[in-house]
């Protein structure tokens, strides 16, 4: 959530380039409705928002049980402001002018903390995930991913040995869900197992018909 284009453009621009789908939204009572009805990972909130400041956006979307983590952006940095807003539910804060890399990596620690993951490397059986060069290996052998491609493993492999609903995939990876073709995820799935599969490897990404997929070193698969 951010109010100037220019600054939501460019971070969204640069968030979709790292891997991210990414909702933008220059209000905060448009904001407030989103982390209210959409499932995210993390959100990046500026304070100083029209129609409702983002502190008070902070304050309700905690008392209505929201848990997304939420990483505050703001030019408001005296010590007084960063209490405040970490004490309201905040996980992060970030103040104006920033790196864009240091961005990326606060929101890169936030997803690791958000599933309870300490190190930046995602491991399943042989495979391996960096999530800040977003490098991914199997028995030690680099594979070329597209963006979405990866998006679609990184989603899988924070949640190994859960199954993972497609609905849950497409927000995820696409930026618009609704205009997402029936068939992308299933169509995206396929090229992965046939570039994670070579040279005789076992199967890593499972599928448990009607519900959705797993990432797991399982010997017999669930469904297929």
């Amino acid at each position: 959530m951010e109010d100037s284009d220019r600054l939501r453009e460019s971070i969204a621009a640069g968030l979709r380039s790292a891997g991210y789908a990414v909702d933008a939204v220059s209000n905060g009572r448009t904001g407030l409705i989103h982390l209210r009805t959409t499932t995210y990972d993390v959100a990046i909130l500026d304070l100083g928002l029209p129609e409702m400041d983002g502190l008070a956006v902070l304050q309700e979307a905690r008392s209505k049980g929201v848990e997304t983590s939420v990483l505050i952006l703001t030019a408001r940095s005296e010590v007084s402001d960063r209490v405040r807003g970490l004490r309201l539910g905040a996980d992060d804060y970030l103040t104006k002018p920033f790196a864009f890399d240091e961005l990326v990596a606060r929101v890169e620690a936030m997803m690791r903390r958000r599933h309870a993951r300490a190190s930046q490397i995602l491991r399943t059986a042989d495979l391996s995930i960096n999530t800040s060069t977003k490098r991914v290996e199997r028995g030690g052998e680099p594979i070329e991913l597209s963006r979405r491609e990866y998006a679609i493993l990184e989603c899988l492999a924070y949640r190994a040995g859960v199954v993972v609903s497609r609905s849950d995939l497409e927000e995820a990876v696409y930026d618009d869900p609704s205009q997402v073709q029936s068939n992308s995820i299933d169509s995206a799935i396929s090229i992965l197992r046939t570039k994670l599969n070579t040279q005789g490897r076992s199967n890593l990404i499972h599928t448990k018909r009607g519900i959705g997929y797993v990432l797991a070193p399982l010997k017999a698969p669930l469904d297929s």
